[in-house]
Parts: structure tokens; C-alpha cells; sequence
């Protein structure tokens, strides 16, 4: 199966679950004997993520406000070592940046449907 890191590091340390490899492009610092997939199939990278959004239209003081706190937060040394003890990191930026990766993440998915022929049932 695949599956986040953070859900099922602690199985695999403790010998319950064998994990084949991590679908990052590098190794995930919570389970570093773990080699990525990339190493046996050249560029493949799939990764989950989470993100924080808002309606169309929110006003753009309120979007820069809000991310610029969100960021501000996703810095704190308590936070990024919890994470990182679960298999996770927090990437910062702009609402810009955060639209053009899910644009690139989204037209990279719709790009391996599509040759993939895959068609909702």
C-alpha cells in the first residue's frame, strides 16, 4: 500500500511493517534506511501533502495576513521537529507559490491519467 510516512513510520521502527520504499525524492528522515523509489525507477516522485486555502474571493490583505501567520508558525523549531519525528516537513511561501504547485501538481496527475487512459466509473 502507500501511505504517509507520519501514519506508519513508528510500524515500520518497531518491525510490524516492512516498508519497500518512500515515494519522495529523497529519503524521508524518519525512516532513513528507507530508500526512495526514484532509486529503482528514474524521476518518480509522488508526495503527499496538505495545504490551507481560502475562497475566491477573500480579500488580499486577509490572504497575505493569514499566510504570512501560517508561515510565521510553520518556521517554529517545535513544530518542524515534530513533524520531521513523524516524516514530515513544512514548506513556506506565498499564495502564489502554494497556487502554482498545486497547478504543477495537478497538471502532473492529469498527465498520468490521461496515459494511464483511466476513466471514472
Amino acid at each position: 500500500m502507500f501511505d504517509f510516512v507520519f501514519s506508519s513510520a513508528e510500524y515500520v521502527t518497531v518491525g510490524k511493517l516492512r516498508a519497500l520504499g518512500v515515494t519522495t525524492a529523497t529519503r524521508s528522515a524518519a525512516l532513513p534506511d528507507v530508500p526512495t523509489l526514484s532509486e529503482f525507477v528514474p524521476g518518480y516522485e509522488a508526495i503527499g501533502w496538505f495545504g490551507i486555502s481560502s475562497p475566491k474571493k477573500t480579500p488580499a490583505t486577509i490572504v497575505e495576513k493569514l499566510n504570512n501567520e501560517i508561515n510565521e508558525g510553520l518556521v517554529d523549531p517545535k513544530l518542524q521537529a515534530r513533524l520531521a519525528e513523524l516524516g514530515g516537513s513544512a514548506l513556506t511561501g506565498s499564495s502564489a507559490q502554494f497556487g502554482k504547485f498545486v497547478a504543477d501538481e495537478t497538471q502532473k496527475w492529469a498527465t498520468v491519467v490521461k496515459f494511464a487512459g483511466i476513466k471514472p466509473e
